[in-house]
């Protein structure tokens, strides 16, 4: 099986020319999923969101999509309001559920998560949190998998900070929650963020729950130049390319490969 991982598109402040390619590149990549690890949008415009979903109609089938800290009005007084009223409405309509989906496949079963927060009691509301109903609801659909499914959870903040990261996550509950994950046999905890590829094994457990973090397709670089992540997962191993968007085409800036259980 092949996953396809992107994430931080930023629709609005997206690289052109790296996302019209990642088109192609994805359809010949023939992915059994497109994941979309949040922050389709800059200023979580309506004009944004319609560009988003006009791009992401033209990837292959299916897909699932979490939202990241962006992925909300805040610009102007109106989407201010729409912030603290409908956060999600602009995202939902488009997109389905921000939060609590799960995709089942042979093989595979994956729960989607929303980090992001409309507002916090804390300055800074692009950090992430996740509550304890949701690590609840996650470690239920993880441990309703089939013996041998790989079990992956899909959101948009790491839940650990990421040793040299070029910005951090903070995302409160995010240690208990990655505990919890572990525990309920999770594989892959799928994020984006921090617009640097990277692959990390959570320190809880037996050490095989990997934190797997995409790229941006955005012009807001972060050490690495636009990309996005193929997954291909094996009988014993999964492999983790990192593709990077130079010289007019997609080259892999870095690959991985991680035991499974």
């Amino acid at each position: 099986m092949r996953l396809v991982q992107v994430s931080d598109i930023h629709f609005g402040g997206e690289n052109r020319e790296a996302v019209e390619a990642a088109i192609d590149r994805i359809a010949g990549a023939a992915p059994d999923l497109v994941i979309v690890a949040g922050d389709l949008t800059l200023d979580g415009k309506t004009a944004e969101f319609d560009a988003a979903a006009a791009w992401l109609a033209r990837l292959p089938r299916p897909r699932l999509v979490v939202p990241g800290n962006h992925d909300t009005p805040f610009v102007g007084p109106g989407e201010l309001l729409e912030r603290f009223t409908r956060p999600w409405r602009r995202f939902s309509d488009r997109f389905g559920e921000p939060d609590g989906a799960v995709w089942r496949a042979p093989g595979i079963t994956l729960a989607s998560l929303n980090t992001a927060r409309a507002a916090q009691a804390r300055w800074n509301w692009s950090k992430g949190a996740v509550s304890r109903g949701q690590i609840r609801r996650v470690t239920e659909a993880l441990r309703a998998a089939p013996v041998g499914d790989l079990r992956v959870v899909v959101c948009h903040h790491p839940l650990m900070e990421i040793l040299g990261g070029p910005m951090t996550a903070r995302v409160r509950g995010g240690v208990d929650a990655a505990n919890r994950f572990v525990e309920a046999g999770a594989d892959l905890i799928l994020s984006g963020h921090i617009h640097l590829p990277f692959v990390t094994a959570i320190p809880f457990g037996d050490g095989k729950t990997q934190a797997v973090g995409s790229g941006t397709l955005s012009l807001r670089e972060r050490g690495a130049a636009p990309g996005f992540n193929l997954i291909d997962i094996e009988p014993g191993c999964v492999r983790v390319t990192a593709l990077a968007y130079e010289r007019g085409r997609f080259e892999v800036w870095r690959t991985w490969a991680c035991d499974r259980r």
